[in-house]
């Protein structure tokens, strides 16, 4: 049953198709919630979002597959619900800070689910590319857009915010796995927003 890639949204072009799609992820995010990483299990996906397993297999062949694409769409949802407020401070890194702030207090407010999608990112390999790309893609743009509101990014704030993305998933990572506490996750963050948005 395993497929290499999961089927793109672009992909979905009947209406049944994208419903089956929504209600997979749907049931993914409620089961995380529920029990964490170990609760998602691909055949209690399918009988909750009321698929045959071979449809979710079809969908995604795997189950990190399933929860990055759960964690892309949650990401996408919570910079939507932040995009109507702008990041507040009177400097880049505050700016950055702020943004950053909000989405780690959005995870904090489900931690299994956060440690299901966490996990799952960790565990990604080059099969989850297209995935993992988008969520690096709306940090980065959450970012870029906290550091200059309005403005084009040059090359050096893109990388910059990469690589602020790169320590704030290390933080999370050290968070979920019991290494480090919701605060080291901000004094990281500080620190690196400090140092790279002199």
């Amino acid at each position: 049953m395993e497929a290499t890639s999961s089927l793109t949204q672009e992909a979905l072009g009947s209406e049944a198709q994208r419903d089956r799609h929504r209600r997979i992820l749907d049931a993914t995010i409620a089961l995380a919630s529920e029990g964490g990483f170990d609760a998602v299990q691909m055949r209690a996906v399918a009988e909750r979002a009321d698929v045959a397993l071979g449809t979710l297999y079809r969908y995604f062949p795997s189950k990190v597959h399933l929860l990055v694409s759960a964690l892309a769409r949650e990401f996408e949802q919570s910079q939507a619900e932040l995009a109507g407020s702008p990041a507040l401070g009177d400097t880049p890194h505050a700016r950055v800070m702020h943004v950053l702030g909000r989405s780690t207090t959005y995870l904090k407010q489900d931690p299994l689910l956060t440690e299901a999608l966490v996990r799952a990112f960790m565990f990604a390999d080059a099969g989850v590319s297209t995935e993992i790309n988008r969520v690096g893609r709306m940090l980065t743009s959450a970012l870029t857009d906290a550091m200059h509101p309005g403005a084009e990014p040059s090359e050096e704030d893109v990388a910059i915010a990469k690589v602020i993305g790169d320590v704030w998933l290390a933080a999370l990572v050290g968070w979920v796995t019991g290494r480090t506490s919701p605060g080291d996750v901000e004094k990281s963050l500080d620190v690196a927003a400090r140092l790279l948005l002199r």
